[in-house]
């Protein structure tokens, strides 16, 4: 471990945030992304997330719109938000935890488990931004994962 956290975690906070970043400047729900992505390039983007890091992000984000024509979507969570919104750097560490939660508790792997939470009810709560509910603490977040409703 190098740093505060594991190096999966960052590298998944690094995909998580990429996602984000991607969803922002498309204006796409984020399991779209990660549904056009696909499981292959997810896992190589986490295997080499400490490489992807060092690279401009905007650089990443147009080589994979343009790899898996990501077309622009009508999802504009950040013009429709009404108070302060989080930076993508902010999601992707709701994203990151909520994922590593579930993967240590249930024994999952990353990507499996990434794509899964991308494709529930609570991603799109996590995209309101006009809702407190991206700023609950990781156990909350965990607990109504698995009651499948905001407790």
């Amino acid at each position: 471990m190098t740093g505060r956290e594991k190096k999966e975690y960052n590298d998944m906070f690094f995909v998580c945030s990429l996602i984000e970043y991607i969803g922002r400047k498309t204006k796409n729900h984020r399991n779209v992304i990660v549904n056009a992505i696909g499981k292959d390039k997810l896992q190589h983007i986490y295997d080499l997330a400490d490489i992807y890091h060092s690279e401009n992000i905007d650089k990443i984000t147009d080589e994979l719109v343009n790899d898996y024509q990501i077309e622009q979507g009508v999802f504009d969570n950040i013009s429709d938000g009404q108070y302060l919104i989080p930076s993508h750097w902010d999601i992707g560490k709701v994203y990151m935890r909520l994922i590593v939660d579930i993967c240590n508790k249930q024994n999952k792997q990353p990507i499996d488990t990434l794509i899964e939470v991308y494709n529930t009810w609570l991603s799109r709560k996590i995209e309101d931004f006009n809702s407190s509910l991206y700023y609950e603490n990781p156990a909350y977040l965990y607990q109504s994962y698995i009651e499948g409703e905001v407790l």
